[in-house]
């Protein structure tokens, strides 16, 4: 007696195909469900690939070991990496607007176009290659983390205040949501300008003064800036010598084949920028030059405060330091 197939009514199949249709109906649900699975995955891929590598611990104290034994470079132009993963660091978190919430160190997009070609980002693919290795050595590491703890270690270690740092970056996979390529400071802004700019950050003049005291590290490139030469004579320790020499030197427009900068009468050695000099000619700029120049100790204060708080700048942290 011949078997009536399931929910096929009273047709009727001989042996071997009703078999085969039964196996068929048979697996009709579970290869919808297996593509259910693999079409949910794929959206949640989606969302989590945003966070790159953070399935796995990260024991961030080994990795600003190995930050730290990557500065120093005898064959590097300048000797020294600190400073370059100063400026990344700086320019990686300068994109953020309060306005809108955009921007801002989070993603690591600095090492996506177009963010990686601005003009003002020229040369941080050195300070990128350079931290490659500490990348690969960490799984769960992200680049957003990876790039800001640079430059707090950076400032640490070359004499400057601790900066507290706490992780929680996540990378994104491409650079659709760079923001504005006209939300970071430039060399020729006047007072004004340089005001807007930091106070869309969410920064006051004393914090803004603090933060260019960064120049106090490192030193312009022409190949990479248009500008050349370093800003104080121990170019990799941390001092309040930028403000000092504001104050006492003179400083005159240097007269060459570049951009308008100024140079130190008496040594024609150092640089300041324009944006510096703004600082000595804003009188309200001006009060936080003098006491930063007067007392170091309260500058190193007031940069480790500020710094800490550009480097979060548009991060959500779930936990404290």
């Amino acid at each position: 007696m011949l078997l009536k197939p399931p929910f096929e009514g009273a047709h009727i199949f001989p042996k071997t195909k009703r078999r085969q249709w039964y196996y068929k109906k048979r697996f009709i649900i579970p290869i919808s469900l297996l593509m259910a699975i693999i079409i949910a995955a794929a959206i949640v891929g989606s969302v989590l690939g945003t966070r790159s590598r953070t399935i796995h611990q990260v024991d961030y104290t080994k990795v600003k070991q190995s930050i730290a034994a990557l500065m120093e470079d005898k064959d590097y132009v300048d000797g020294n990496y600190g400073p370059l993963f100063i400026r990344m660091g700086w320019l990686a978190s300068g994109t953020y607007s309060q306005n809108d919430s955009t921007g801002g160190s989070n993603g690591g997009c600095i090492r996506f176009e177009p963010q990686s070609t601005w003009p003002v980002n020229n040369g941080l693919d050195i300070a990128r290659d350079r931290l490659e290795s500490v990348y690969r050595d960490y799984p769960g590491l992200t680049y957003a983390d990876l790039y800001t703890l640079a430059a707090a270690v950076a400032v640490e270690k070359m004499g400057g205040p601790t900066i507290k740092w706490r992780q929680g970056r996540v990378d994104f996979k491409n650079g659709k949501d760079s923001p504005p390529s006209n939300r970071l400071p430039s060399a020729s802004q006047n007072a004004q300008t340089i005001r807007n700019i930091f106070n869309r950050m969410g920064f006051d003049d004393r914090e803004i003064v603090a933060l260019i005291g960064a120049h106090s590290l490192g030193r312009c490139h022409k190949n990479r800036s248009n500008f050349e030469g370093p800003w104080t004579l121990t170019p990799t320790t941390f001092s309040n010598e930028f403000f000092r020499g504001l104050l006492e030197d003179t400083w005159e427009e240097r007269n060459w084949q570049g951009p308008t900068q100024f140079e130190d009468v008496q040594t024609k050695s150092l640089l300041r920028l324009p944006s510096d000099i703004i600082l000595i000619e804003d009188p309200q700029f001006k009060i936080y030059v003098i006491e930063y120049a007067n007392n170091g100790s309260q500058f190193a204060t007031d940069f480790a405060n500020a710094f800490e708080k550009l480097l979060e700048l548009g991060v959500e942290f779930s936990g404290t330091y």
